[in-house]
């Protein structure tokens, strides 16, 4: 697509947002960095796996999904589930039967519910792993990237995402949440989590990419991604960056397709490969694969995760990365696209993967490595290497001396006062200011006390604040305002607009929240509408920031990059004007009209 690589090229020799200052400090982290295991941890862990059976071998490399809130009694609905699925009744039944080394947690599987629940099924699965004939802790993670993707919500802190600390332009900021994240989910018993996103995002029609990125510009995701790396891994957990190769340029979402990305050798080193050198050179204790396909390097078009040339080649002798290698969910039908489901953990392995996430049965993926194992598809010197370096993953994060918590390290770390001021005072960095034609912006008490607050309502991460247009309308209620939230959903109706217009007629102004906006959305005619009323207009793009493109008429725009509660607080705080917007575009605009131009370039954002 011609427009799409219009951004690409700009994007690559954009410059980065400046930096907005330092973060604030932080109590020291739970776990910390610690020292690289030593020779005679390497001795210990090889002799742990000289005990192993090959049953016991393979199911180290599985991490696993698994249903219920309690690691030995969930729900009698997580019961059936698990049952049906993987054909166990709880964690510790599947433990028992398939050594897996990691689980992984989910809202929707009812792993994440609470804070001290998290921590009570953290302990209740490491007591499960230590009660196994060889006992070996188990690598709990999950998908913490915070913004658009956070498993475990309030209370937790909840950080702005990737491109909004990309807008922040600060890698201390980034550091400072990582580690505060790091922190709190090593108090919740998870010792891995799946972030940051590494991937450049200079395509605007990414579908599964977007703000999960740090931005369009290479030089300036590196250096977000290094400080979030060290700032994880500080904090007591093991990053992971993915997804490797890169996914940045893709319109195809590798859930449910398989995506192409058509760089040249030279492209990937200028545009996809710096975040990845970055967070290697960081010390990053695992990589995730993507499900893509890059034929520059892969001539069999084989996806990444089963690509020899990819994994090996280019990652492991190429970067010279030495860490473990995860791949991402062999649910997914991008991996599943061109083999069978008892295909793919093998030849996943065999392109040089060390873990395998979540697949789809685990009875047909275990057999099968457990088949290519003793026919001699792969070798047991190849397994016990894989082994080792997941061994020197669990050692580094300390789960051999303690892989335990309790409900008083929950109550000191999770969600403290501080924690939550600092999340504050990121997101206050974040916020841009893309448009503000006759100073519609601020809004004052004054002439616009009475606000409506109208748009989109996407499902927020759990235990936060309610309907993103509540969250707002709160908001500007407590800065002095007296805001009403009215939700108009994702494809507003003729009767909501209508709805939307008779309400603005009795208030003073009128924020409206959108959503991903294209040409034929609905969202523009409710914009346009909100428009003719002649009231002062306020658009706040609460996913990725190209809604502009599509609303060229609009006076004031801003984009807050996600819609939940920290960055819609700090939204609400630039738009009644306590806090000048500073966030700065980490990525191209084009414009809808003319798409090979640029509307507004990487950097741009205005001040009051």
């Amino acid at each position: 697509m011609h427009s799409r690589r219009t951004v690409l090229t700009t994007a690559a020799g954009a410059v980065a947002a400046c930096a907005a200052g330092a973060g604030p400090a932080v109590a020291a982290p739970v776990t910390g960095r610690r020292p690289a295991p030593d020779a005679a941890a390497r001795d210990r862990l090889r002799r742990l796996i000289a005990r192993m059976t090959p049953e016991e071998k393979v199911g180290q490399l599985f991490v696993m999904r698994v249903y219920g809130e309690s690691a030995t009694d969930p729900a009698p609905a997580d019961v059936a589930a698990n049952q049906k699925e993987i054909g166990v009744a709880n964690a510790a039944e599947l433990i028992a039967k398939y050594h897996v080394g990691g689980i992984i947690y989910f809202g929707w599987a009812h792993n994440t519910r609470e804070p001290h629940q998290i921590a009570e099924l953290s302990n209740g699965i490491q007591k499960a792993a230590a009660a196994q004939r060889v006992p070996v802790p188990v690598l709990i993670s999950t998908d913490q990237e915070h913004g658009i993707v956070a498993r475990v919500g309030a209370p937790a802190t909840l950080f702005p995402g990737a491109m909004a600390l990309g807008a922040g332009g600060s890698r201390e900021d980034a550091r400072t949440a990582g580690r505060i994240a790091g922190q709190e989910l090593a108090a919740m018993g998870i010792r891995q989590d799946y972030a940051p996103d590494a991937d450049v995002n200079v395509n605007p029609a990414n579908p599964v990419i977007g703000v999960r990125s740090f931005g369009a510009d290479p030089q300036a995701v590196a250096r977000m991604v290094g400080g979030q790396v060290r700032g994880y891994q500080d904090g007591g957990v093991a990053a992971c960056a993915k997804h490797f190769p890169g996914h940045g340029d893709t319109d195809t979402d590798s859930h449910v397709g398989l995506p192409y990305i058509h760089h040249t050798a030279e492209e990937w080193e200028r545009l996809d490969a710096p975040p990845f050198k970055a967070a290697i050179a960081a010390g990053i204790d695992s990589i995730m694969t993507a499900h893509i396909v890059v034929p520059a390097f892969d001539a069999s078009e084989d996806p990444a995760t089963l690509s020899r040339p990819i994994l090996t080649g280019l990652l492991r002798e190429r970067l010279g990365y030495d860490g473990v290698v995860v791949t991402d969910s062999l649910g997914m039908e991008g991996v599943r696209k061109k083999y069978g489901d008892a295909r793919v953990p093998v030849l996943a392995l065999k392109a040089g993967v060390d873990q395998l996430l979540n697949p789809p049965d685990l009875s047909v993926a275990h057999g099968a490595v457990l088949t290519a194992l003793r026919d001699g598809e792969l070798s047991e010197h190849d397994l016990d290497a894989k082994l080792l370096r997941i061994l020197l993953l669990k050692e580094r994060r300390g789960l051999f001396d303690d892989p335990y918590t309790s409900r008083g390290e929950v109550d000191r770390v999770v969600g403290t006062r501080g924690h939550l001021a600092a999340a504050d005072r990121i997101a206050d960095r974040t916020t841009t200011l893309l448009r503000n034609d006759a100073g519609v912006l601020p809004l004052s008490r004054r002439r616009e006390r009475r606000v409506l607050v109208v748009g989109v309502d996407p499902a927020a991460p759990s235990g936060t604040g309610g309907p993103p247009t509540t969250v707002l309308a709160r908001a500007l209620d407590e800065l002095g305002f007296t805001a009403t939230a009215q939700s108009t959903g994702m494809s507003p109706t003729s009767a909501q607009i209508d709805a939307a217009v008779a309400a603005l007629g009795e208030r003073d102004a009128v924020v409206v929240a959108t959503y991903n906006v294209t040409a034929g959305s609905p969202q523009r005619k409710l914009v346009e509408a909100l428009l003719a009323t002649g009231k002062p207009v306020v658009q706040l793009a609460v996913r990725n920031p190209y809604d502009i493109a599509q609303l060229g008429v609009v006076k004031a725009a801003l984009a807050s990059y996600s819609w939940t509660d920290v960055e819609l607080r700090a939204a609400a705080r630039v738009i009644a004007g306590r806090r000048d917007p500073v966030g700065r575009l980490p990525v191209v605009i084009m414009r809808a009209d003319v798409p090979d131009q640029a509307l507004y370039q990487i950097g741009h954002g205005l001040s009051y």
